[in-house]
């Protein structure tokens, strides 16, 4: 323990500023490495997401950045969807809605709806329940699937009673069917973006339902409406239609189309924070190298005393290993509360579309960007240790002898 002692605090800490220095440079480097993993691992599961809609013949609506929404009557939104429906097959999916639901009064309960062709193409996974089904009728219950934070409030075969609903009428909800735990829904043009199901209530459509929906249901539906076993052409025509009727330009991509977009911007982003880590790491190896040479300079004496006194070059490098091993855990361990504490900080305040459930509470991708931290510290520490070693093994410890 002397000796370790001696070192720390004759090698490691002898300047108070380049010691605080390399635990800064390694938290960065190690934050940084911890978003990129995070991220990827996000993009990873966008991707896995998306696969089923990309597709040759599918495209996916998008609102044009130049459109402004002017008036739109109901006639002329309904007009469009007399259009597609004769015309077209489309998958339906919009969220966002928050309704007032029994039992629940502390939380925001976010309502999304899909048709039949929407819920196809993602094959929800479900921890208790049963599929879907579509050919309902709205004086019976509508079943629906609820996520995990309101499986206990209403498992299923429960009813909710909702009175002021999206097509202006009560409804009754039977739930039929829980939603796996942290079931989400990846944004088409940015795939690391995500909304969670934890504390939603997915409703299936039909084109009745559309039809006798308010107008934020219908315009909010188009703004990421699927047109499947289509033509590019097709897609011209309607975008055309729907510019006469409602005064708004809208472009039909692929999603290979929307891959492409992304992977503009995002791979772009991954390679500046991958070369910021990078310079970190590199700064921190030389920083720690330059500062162990000049104290063992310095104490070139003591080193030498030690070095005849029991201190071998094995031990030496028991030491290096034990001290930035240390310094690698204490970093570890502050962005595992640093992450514990902002997913907890979406309970407290209620952001129920990110809110999620975990070991300690984080998710899995959080776990696996932790990993990727330990592994670059394992790295790290192995290469600033052994080339500690190699430098002052080059020392002459006969001067210290002499002195």
């Amino acid at each position: 323990m002397k000796i370790f002692k001696f070192i720390t605090t004759k090698i490691f800490l002898r300047k108070a500023i380049l010691g605080i220095g390399l635990v800064l440079l390694l938290f960065m480097s190690n934050y940084v490495t911890f978003t990129v993993a995070r991220s990827i691992i996000s993009v990873a599961q966008g991707y896995e997401e998306t696969k089923d809609i990309n597709q040759k013949d599918t495209y996916i609506a998008n609102l044009d950045p130049n459109s402004q929404i002017n008036t739109i009557s109901e006639d002329e939104i309904q007009a469009v969807y007399d259009y597609i429906n004769v015309n077209f097959k489309y998958a339906f999916y919009t969220d966002g809605f928050i309704e007032s639901v029994p039992k629940i009064d502390d939380t925001k309960i976010l309502f999304g709806y899909m048709n039949e062709e929407y819920y196809n193409l993602y094959k929800f996974q479900l921890s208790q329940g049963k599929d879907l089904y579509f050919d309902y009728q709205f004086d019976d219950e509508i079943p629906v699937l609820v996520g995990e934070g309101l499986s206990k409030t209403y498992p299923v075969g429960s009813k909710i009673k909702i009175e002021k609903s999206i097509i202006g009428q009560p409804i009754t909800l039977k739930v039929q069917g829980i939603l796996k735990k942290n079931a989400y829904h990846s944004n088409y043009y940015a795939l690391n973006s995500k909304i969670y199901y934890n504390f939603s209530i997915l409703v299936p459509i039909n084109k009745e339902f559309i039809n006798r929906a308010n107008m934020d249901l219908k315009l909010n539906g188009l703004m990421d409406l699927i047109v499947i076993k289509s033509t590019r052409d097709e897609t011209i025509h309607l975008s055309n239609f729907i510019k006469n009727n409602l005064g708004l330009k809208f472009n039909f991509f692929s999603q290979e189309e929307n891959y492409d977009y992304f992977n503009n911007y995002y791979i772009q982003s991954l390679k500046i924070m991958i070369i910021i880590t990078l310079i970190l790491l590199i700064v921190m190896t030389c920083l720690s190298l330059w500062n162990a040479l000049v104290s063992v300079r310095l104490m070139l004496k003591d080193f030498t005393i030690n070095l005849l006194v029991g201190l071998s070059y094995s031990k030496l490098r028991q030491i290096f290993y034990s001290y930035f091993g240390l310094l690698s855990f204490i970093n570890v361990i502050i962005i595992f509360i640093i992450t514990a504490f902002s997913r907890y900080g979406y309970w407290l305040r209620k952001e129920t579309n990110i809110a999620t459930y975990g070991l300690f509470g984080l998710i899995e991708m959080d776990w696996l960007g932790l990993l990727c931290v330990v592994i670059l510290n394992i790295i790290i520490v192995i290469i600033i240790s052994e080339n500690m070693l190699r430098k002052i093994k080059k020392v002459p410890i006969s001067l210290g002898v002499l002195q």
